[in-house]
């Protein structure tokens, strides 16, 4: 079988996480994915941690392969008129254009959707940035923490009594890059059609939005701004985590219904009938979730959820980063072994998405520059003595 997306070119500028979360996808889908960096600034995931061994590599960063996976790297200095050229001829050589740099930086370069287009409307080009490429805070240079700032995400977040929780990673990072992927494969497919290319402009904040819409929107609805709620809900109760036997152990509990309530108080031996909907469950949470925390303390957190499931409660025990690797829902298929040459052999997710007829093939991240041969001379057809020349004048570094 090939893969879905065998012969897309793409030449990837971008760095850090929300652009090369789009492209990693892309690449083990089978596209042809060049990853431009250069020595002289080192993409932020090469210095972000863990390392392997604990070592401050910048081909050793764990964060950095998993978003860069099935990737090829060349080193590009496009602080140099001569590595813009170089840059140029990739380009020319590419279907897509990625990149998620400040609002400015392509257009010094001469590498912006207009200028490129011009000579190649074909050309799809993707922007992924915290506020977008218009509007008012287009300029805005920032992270996914700035996007969980702007979308309200934050503000929902924490506990009612306490301020605004920012999240424990960049979900801006993770969120955008599905709807860039999204787009980049609609243009495609647009180009199909009619030949012709499209700039597609991915924020960071409306994704987030988005997903976010119903909560935001049900919450000015009530009247509450963006009221915290932890881990209640406004339509479930009980709605939350309880502990279990053993150090930092948890199962989640959520009873959707007063049917799948009496199942839970049954189960655990609350006598349903004293608080009998969710109007008066909700206002004695603090004693109902004593009660069932009660009951769950004495049990495997596995062995928890299998009970209450099989009484027809949604339960599921809450796996924490150990679990998460011996899963075998996704031991099963979800994590492909690679062979790095810092790394040595380790374990990389391959993508959520499978094909009946395709396959998915994930290999491993480039170290720094690794194909600048591969690509300068194979791809672009660049003499391999003028290529010395300009590595060894810093200009493909």
């Amino acid at each position: 079988m090939t893969q879905a997306l065998a012969g897309v070119k793409i030449a990837d500028f971008s760095w850090v996480g929300a652009g090369p979360r789009a492209t990693k996808d892309l690449a083990d889908h089978g596209a042809i994915v060049v990853k431009v960096e250069s020595a002289k600034r080192l993409d932020l995931g090469r210095v972000s941690p863990p390392f392997k061994d604990g070592r401050r590599d910048p081909d050793g960063s764990a964060f950095f392969g998993i978003t860069n996976t099935s990737k090829l790297g060349v080193t590009i200095n496009l602080g140099d008129p001569r590595g813009v050229v170089i840059a140029r001829k990739l380009v020319d050589w590419a279907d897509v254009v990625v990149e998620n740099f400040g609002k400015g930086y392509m257009e010094r370069l001469g590498l912006d959707y207009p200028t490129l287009s011009a000579a190649r409307p074909e050309l799809i080009m993707l922007s992924v940035s915290v506020a977008g490429r218009t509007g008012p805070m287009s300029s805005l240079r920032g992270y996914g923490n700035s996007a969980a700032a702007l979308s309200g995400m934050a503000a929902l977040s924490g506990w009612p009594d306490r301020m605004p929780h920012m999240p424990p990673f960049a979900y801006g990072d993770v969120v955008a890059p599905m709807f860039a992927t999204l787009g980049v494969l609609a243009a495609l497919e647009h180009r199909r059609q009619t030949g012709q290319g499209r700039h597609i402009d991915v924020s960071q904040v409306e994704p987030l939005v988005h997903v976010l819409e119903d909560v935001l929107v049900r919450a000015q609805l009530e009247g509450t701004g963006t009221a915290r709620l932890g881990n209640g809900s406004p339509v479930m109760s009980p709605h939350g985590v309880y502990p279990c036997r053993g150090h930092d152990q948890w199962v989640a509990i959520a009873a959707r219904s007063d049917a799948d309530w009496q199942a839970l108080a049954l189960a655990v031996g609350i006598d349903a009938a004293a608080w009998p909907d969710l109007e008066s469950r909700r206002a004695n949470a603090e004693a109902i979730d004593g009660a069932i925390a009660t009951w769950t303390a004495r049990r495997d957190k596995h062995r928890a959820a299998d009970m209450l499931a099989a009484a027809g409660v949604p339960a599921e025990a809450v796996n924490d980063g150990r679990d998460v690797f011996t899963d075998p829902e996704l031991t099963d298929g979800h994590y492909i072994v690679i062979d790095h040459a810092t790394l040595g052999t380790c374990e990389m997710p391959a993508p959520p998405t499978h094909f009946s007829r395709s396959r998915v093939t994930v290999g491993p991240p480039p170290r720094l520059g690794e194909h600048n041969a591969r690509v300068f001379q194979d791809f672009l057809g660049l003499d391999s003595a003028e290529l010395s020349k300009l590595a060894a004048e810093g200009v493909l570094a």
